[in-house]
């Protein structure tokens, strides 16, 4: 497991994670990336923003680096900023397939991405993914798995992850929607040869979404590392947007909302990796102090109080526009 890595790291960031969603492409779902990103966003200037995210984020110890072939070009930025540093050998990254990116550089395309979780995707995506990050790539997940997802039950798609596995790369998947448990449990019951055949699971996660939780710690408890993506929920526990209770207890902290919000999912047990999707340095360096919050008793109630309904909270992210 690559993931062994972090084990020997000794950074308190080094269980923080950077998810390039944000940066990869002009357009996503994150609320104020007008003020992030600016009107800029050529393909130029967010190669050289991913850069300056990644030496921010190696700098303070973050050790784990996740790209997605629908992120764009986070791939090829990723892979721009390794090839330049041959000897960093105690990272991790991790790589999505499943989805292909659509909106050829726009942010008001009508799909900016497309599901297809077929084997001939997975033939089609590995081979890019592989042509970029080459054995860099230590994790390949399928993207956003659902309970009714084919690549639950596909068993030639299923043997060819397997003989990835059996060479070396570490299969995952990541889950979205509501019966985010559903998906886990239907996933780690998946085997080949009576092995299971998935290593990671990535998960979101966060004050107002927590009902993945309990899945998500008995995919700990069978062995898989616990990625935690969107802990801020796409900018709704961030300020300007995030709500009274999150606000009071970071005012406490003398810390912001998204150290706060970070810090609650870095208190699970079976929270492997929390993902950062910072858009600048600043935003990063916020999001890393996530690692000395001390949460008390009286706080984490205050916290409990904003959860929402699964239903509810998907349907009002599936109305987030693309900016």
């Amino acid at each position: 497991m690559p993931f062994a890595r972090l084990a020997t790291a000794t950074t308190p960031t080094c269980h923080i994670g950077l998810g390039l969603a944000a940066v990869g492409r002009p357009g996503y779902i994150n609320l104020g990336r007008d003020e992030d990103l600016g009107e800029n966003r050529g393909v130029e200037t967010l190669r050289a923003r991913t850069h300056e995210l990644l030496d921010a984020a190696y700098a303070q110890g973050v050790r784990y680096f996740d790209a997605a072939r629908s992120y764009g070009r986070s791939e090829e930025f990723l892979a721009d900023w390794l090839r330049a540093r041959p000897g960093l050998d105690d990272i991790v990254v991790g790589s999505k397939w499943g989805y292909t990116y659509t909106a050829d550089w726009t942010t008001d395309a009508e799909k900016h991405e497309v599901k297809d979780h077929s084997l001939a995707v997975y033939e089609r995506q590995r081979a890019e993914s592989d042509a970029l990050l080459g054995d860099r790539l230590d994790l390949y997940q399928i993207h956003s798995v659902t309970p009714d997802s084919p690549a639950l039950t596909d068993k030639d798609l299923h043997a060819r992850l397997a003989e990835a596995a059996a060479g070396g790369l570490t299969i995952g998947f990541s889950t979205s929607g509501p019966a985010q448990a559903d998906a886990i449990r239907a996933a780690l019951a998946v085997t080949v040869d009576g092995e299971p055949l998935f290593r990671t699971v990535q998960s979101t996660y966060n004050a107002l979404e927590t009902s993945a939780g309990p899945a998500l710690a008995e995919a700990h408890d069978a062995g898989l590392t616990v990625i935690v993506k969107e802990g801020m929920a796409n900018g709704r526990l961030a300020d300007p947007h995030a709500p009274d209770a999150l606000k009071a207890v970071a005012a406490e902290t003398s810390l912001g909302c998204d150290a706060v919000a970070l810090a609650l999912i870095l208190r699970r047990p079976w929270a492997g990796v929390v993902l950062s999707g910072a858009a600048t340095t600043v935003q990063l360096a916020s999001n890393l102090h996530a690692a000395v919050v001390d949460l008390e008793e009286d706080q984490l109630e205050r916290l409990a109080t904003l959860v929402e309904e699964p239903g509810a909270y998907w349907e009002r992210r599936g109305r987030l526009p693309w900016h």
